[in-house]
Parts: C-alpha cells; structure tokens; sequence
C-alpha cells in the first residue's frame, strides 16, 4: 500500500461483502419460494424477497465500484485522496439508506407515501429520501474523486473510470421522474437499467480491468491503455442505442426493433474485445505476480462477461426470437450469468488483490479464495443452463402452444430444484470466499512458516 488514504477501500469492501452475502441468501430463499410457494408468503411475500435480493445486489456492487476507485485512484493520480472525512461520510449515508430501504420493505411501511414510501418500479423501488440520500453520496463521491485526479496525475484508466461514475451518478437522476404513462415510463425507466449495465458499468469494468491487468502481467502501460479506448468505444457505440432492445413491447415507434437488434447484436463485441484484452495480457506479461487468486476472477470476469452479458443476451436479443422469450426464465438465466460475470467477478476480483494488501497479509494462501472462485462459477453456471432449459421448455408451452402460466410453472418444478441446488452451492463458495478474505492473520503466518519450514 503506497498511500495511507487507500484504507479507505477496506472499509467500502467488508460491507459490500456484508451485503454480498446477504443477497445470495434472499436469492436462497426466493429459490426455496418457487419450489415450496406458501413459504414466508405472509411473514415476506415473494415480491418482497426479490426488491431485497435485486437492490442488495446492485448497492453492494456500487460499493465496490467506490472502494474499487478509492483503491485505485491514489496510485494513478499519485497523490492521496482529496478528503477521507468525505469518503467515510459517503459510506455512512449508503449505509443509512440501505438500512432504511430494508426496514421499509420489509413492514412495508408509509404505503402511499410519496416521499417516505417505496415506489412501485422495478430495481429503483427505494424511497424518495434514499434516493436523495444516494444522490448526495454520489455528488460527495464525484467531488471528492474528481478533486483527487484533477490535482494529481491524469491517466486513460482514471479518466474512463470516472467518466462511467459520473455517468452512472447522473442516469440515476431519471429515477425522480416518474410519468403517469406506462410507456414513457418504461422508457425513461430503461435509461437507468440499461445505460448503467450496458453503457457505464462496463466503462467502470474495463477501467478496473485494465488496473488489474498492469498490475498482475506488468505489460506496459501503453498497450493496456488502447486496448482500454477501443473496448470503450465498442462499449458505448453498441450499449446506448442498444437499448432499444428493450423497447420492442412498450408501446414505442416500430423502428425501435431494427436498431435495437442491429445494436444490441454487436453489444457482443466489447464483451469478446475485454476477454481477448485479458488473456492477451496475461500471455504478454513479464510478471508472475503472487496473487494467482486475484488473476484467476480476472479472467474468469472477463471470460463469463462474454458468455453471460454477450452470446447469452446475444440468444434472445432479435425482436424476432424476443417476442417469444420475452419474459421467461431464458431472461432470468442471462441476468444471473450476466452480472455475475461482468460486474460480481470483478468486484471479487479486486477484493482479492486489494484486501490482503490493505490488510498487511500480502502474500497469503489463496487455496480458499481459488476454492471459492471454483464454487461460486460451477454453482452459477449451472444455475444459467437450468434456468435456459426451463425457458426452452416454458417458451414452448406457454408462448408457442398457449398452456396456462401455472400449468407451465407445474412443469418446471424439475428444473426450479435444480437451481435451488446450484444456489446452495453458490452460497457455500460465499461464505468460503468471505473466510479467506477475513482469515486472521496468525494463521498465514502458520501456513508461511510451515511452507518456509519445507
């Protein structure tokens, strides 16, 4: 660790990890739902469960994104960040929302209420006044980050990760607007949805990426740095007018289908362009760095980035193929493999290469973190193929032949124990991934000296 201000991250990570863990448990419990119906359905409803499993997910990766640039953004700028008292009071007022949105979901609480109650709109259900309070974090973030670059030292990996945190911050606005009609709704509604994971989140993922690669492989600068700009250039080229994907249904212009299949096929593009730049780095590098745990959620970030986000979105994208799929399990197994490729792997990632530095634990035994990599992925790319077969089968019965939803969902059953299986699994490779990312420090140095000893 070169700056003392980087501590920061640590704080930012252990509670995104919190939250981590408790996402996999609401997916749990959701999963156990759709097997066992009437369980919890009076105590959390299943609408419930999934507001907390959804919203868990996307604060604890924005957590790691800030702590990612808390982490990062000293050594790029060379200089420590602009104010610490900025950053903590950041995490507290998250913290504070999150906890709040919780408490309201769950007693449902201020029902109707415009200011304190929840909203009806998927993902961005929370409160008005969270939603202040997130907007503020992110204007104390943007502040504070941008102070520190603009002070120090200016680098393409800084100036596109800023460039997709200020994007993300200022989409988010869109969710103060809330027309009464359901199209126009819809559509604004995408400019958050979309644009974030398709448009400025891959912007924050390359950016870290490309940090983690010239850390680990030690190739230069300059050729990461280009491969940075193309990636991006693919990235917003196809991921903003491929958002008409998204439109083909709501009621907007017909001509909303064609741009959004042409665009939409080529999101594969920066996809396969960020797996080549990974695995090209590493087979250029001069570098064996240490921590092969920390390489390893690299490329597998990279790698199941292109599967999930890329030839699975890739699978039911066309307006054509959409108006059947639309809907079904094959949207929820793209989803899972999607995010837990691009934006969940990347996270560990750098977790895994930042928290033993910040804890003073570096080099450590990395056979639990490489474990858990091995858990987690199984576990999730099984869930995707299960979840893909229930929506080939569900697609059939329900869109093609016309049987009843409940019926279709009676036929699945099959398929639903499965991918509860795979998220016991997943859960297993959690709590192992968060043990070795917490294990005390007397017990590296026990397994030090007995390898020392050998």
């Amino acid at each position: 660790m070169k700056y003392e201000s980087q501590k920061i991250a640590l704080a930012y990570f252990s509670v995104a990890l919190a939250l981590f863990a408790i996402q996999i448990l609401g997916g749990l419990l959701i999963g156990y739902v759709y097997v066992n119906p009437n369980f919890l359905s009076e105590l959390v409803p299943f609408n419930i469960l999934r507001m907390l499993h959804t919203n868990s997910l996307i604060v604890w990766l924005l957590l790691g994104f800030f702590g990612a640039a808390y982490f990062l953004v000293p050594e790029e700028a060379e200089r420590e960040i602009h104010s610490t008292k900025i950053a903590y009071l950041q995490l507290l007022i998250l913290v504070v929302g999150t906890l709040g949105v919780v408490v309201t979901y769950l007693f449902n609480l201020f029902e109707g209420n415009w200011l304190l109650g929840k909203e009806g709109r998927e993902f961005i259900e929370q409160p008005k006044w969270v939603k202040a309070g997130i907007v503020v974090a992110a204007l104390l973030f943007l502040y504070n980050v941008s102070m520190t670059v603009l002070k120090g030292k200016k680098t393409a990996i800084t100036n596109i990760l800023l460039l997709g945190l200020w994007g993300l911050s200022l989409l988010f606005l869109f969710s103060f607007y809330n027309p009464s009609n359901l199209a126009l709704d819809k559509q604004y509604w995408w400019y958050i949805v979309h644009l974030w994971v398709e448009g400025t989140w891959e912007l924050v993922m390359a950016s870290i990426l490309a940090y983690l690669m010239l850390k680990l492989t030690g190739v230069d600068r300059e050729v990461v740095e280009k491969w940075l700009y193309v990636i991006v250039a693919a990235a917003l080229f196809s991921g903003i007018l491929g958002t008409g994907h998204h439109y083909y249904w709501i009621g907007t212009p017909g001509y909303w289908q064609w741009i959004g299949s042409i665009f939409s096929s080529l999101e594969v593009v920066p996809f396969f362009a960020m797996m080549a730049f990974a695995f090209v780095m590493v087979w250029k590098g001069r570098r064996d760095h240490p921590n092969k745990a920390a390489l390893l959620w690299s490329l597998g970030c990279a790698t199941l980035a292109f599967f999930g986000a890329g030839v699975w979105g890739f699978l039911h994208t066309l307006h054509g193929v959409n108006y059947y799929t639309h809907g079904t399990q094959i949207t929820a197994a793209h989803g899972h493999l999607a995010f837990y490729g691009a934006y969940v792997c990347l996270n560990i990632a750098i977790f895994t290469y930042a928290m033993p530095i910040l804890r003073n634990r570096d080099p450590y035994n990395q056979v639990l973190n490489m474990a858990s990599f091995w858990l987690i992925t199984s576990g999730m790319v099984f869930m995707t193929f299960t979840l893909t077969f229930a929506g080939t089968v569900q697609t059939h019965m329900q869109r093609v032949v016309g049987d009843y939803f409940m019926d279709v969902q009676d036929a699945l059953a099959l398929f639903y124990w499965m991918r509860l299986g795979s998220g016991i699994v997943v859960l297993l490779g959690v709590l192992v991934l968060i043990y070795s990312l917490a294990i005390p420090r007397r017990e590296i140095i026990s397994t030090d000296a007995t390898v020392a000893a050998e």
